[in-house]
């Protein structure tokens, strides 16, 4: 059993000891820590495109750079991630796919972090407004036998597929997918609510970025906003970087949803954490990053996927909801680690990813103070 790891319990500030054996947690018990540094279990992001310039939609792909995209997220708290490849030739799909599996095959760190791919698109809506930043020459009708080449060529490695379920043919690939275990979202849609809920009755169990890749102007009711929040099998992601949704947006939809049918993620693409200026990425082509984190197409209204971390977008959701450090965290962890081979759990017996970090009520971040991978240091400030 290792020495054990302290910091303050988010849930009442008191000091916290976890201890590890195996690579688990053995034992969680009170201590007498007064320091700065929480602890939590690591974050957990369901949907992560690229940072600092480590692309995985470019087309050029490697181990490498999935690796060096590892380490950067570990060392902002992030210990699960899924890499995300969005809508894209059946042949650059398939290309990051394996870049994947093989940066997994070579790489402990990324096997350990990396439980399978989250694929987004590019079954979705070709229609501006719901389609996003996604470019509508790759867009195409859902197709069952180019999923099972992309599993034939990455192992299985794809375990969450983000789609729209406007057509039978997408219904059909739900059904599929759902059946061998996958995970499978609703998002960049306009799918009708009879299509919705026929969605979630062939298996889906998740709402990509709810509020974010729909039209601009929708129907006061029915909509897809609705019919997603209303349906109890889904469970909504919503990107809390203070860009995406609007407080009160935000607010209401954690309300509606209850936080066990809620998680966070990131949504964060190749130009975040870099300096504020004009990028060109795969997503959404020229953009603009401004200060506050948030991206888009220069003197635009609109969004090109996410320029902030996990954790921050936990901090800024603690201060747009009003909801506790430990609600939130929960969000980005354990509620998140469902959808991920059950990560993110702070209790005896789970896998011993924890993070130590630093943080005030109103702060942008948390600030990462140590990383650890089944009890083993990682990273450290």
């Amino acid at each position: 059993m290792t020495a054990a790891i302290v910091g303050r319990a988010p849930e009442t500030g008191q000091g916290l000891a976890i201890s590890i054996a195996d690579g688990r947690i053995a034992a969680v018990e009170a201590a007498d820590y007064h320091g700065p540094l929480y602890l939590s279990a690591g974050l957990v992001d369901l949907q992560v495109n690229g940072y600092a310039t480590h692309d995985l939609n470019d087309g050029t792909v490697t181990p490498e750079r999935v690796l060096a995209l590892t380490e950067m997220l570990l060392a902002l708290g992030t210990t699960t991630f899924l890499p995300t490849l969005v809508t894209a030739s059946e042949a650059n799909i398939t290309a990051g796919l394996m870049a994947i599996r093989e940066a997994r095959a070579r790489y402990p760190l990324v096997a350990r972090a990396v439980p399978f791919v989250h694929v987004e698109g590019p079954f979705i809506s070709v229609h501006d407004g719901p389609r996003g930043a996604h470019p509508a020459a790759h867009v195409r009708d859902a197709d069952i036998a180019e999923y099972e080449r992309w599993q034939a060529a990455s192992g299985g490695l794809v375990g969450l597929l983000t789609l729209s379920p406007h057509s039978d043919a997408a219904i059909a690939l739900v059904r599929h997918a759902a059946g061998q275990g996958v995970h499978v979202a609703i998002g960049h849609t306009d799918a009708s609510p009879e299509q919705i809920h026929a969605a979630a009755a062939a298996g889906a169990t998740l709402s990509t970025h709810l509020g974010n890749g729909i039209s601009a102007l929708l129907p006061r009711h029915p909509n897809v906003i609705w019919a997603q929040l209303a349906d109890d099998r889904l469970t909504a992601t919503l990107i809390g970087d203070s860009h995406h949704l609007p407080a009160d947006t935000l607010k209401v939809m954690l309300r509606a949803k209850g936080l066990d049918k809620a998680l966070l993620v990131s949504d964060v693409v190749s130009p975040g954490g870099l300096k504020p200026g004009i990028y060109h990425q795969t997503i959404g082509g020229r953009v603009e990053l401004q200060a506050n984190g948030r991206l888009g197409p220069p003197g635009t209204p609109y969004l090109a996927g996410a320029a902030l971390p996990l954790g921050d977008c936990v901090a800024r959701t603690v201060t747009m909801t009003g909801l506790s450090l430990a609600q939130v965290l929960g969000l980005a962890t354990r509620h998140s680690g469902r959808f991920a081979g059950g990560r993110g759990l702070l209790e005896i017996g789970a896998a011993a990813d924890l993070i130590q970090f630093e943080w005030a009520p109103d702060a942008e971040r948390l600030t990462i103070a140590a990383t650890y991978l089944g009890g083993e240091r990682v990273w450290a400030r």
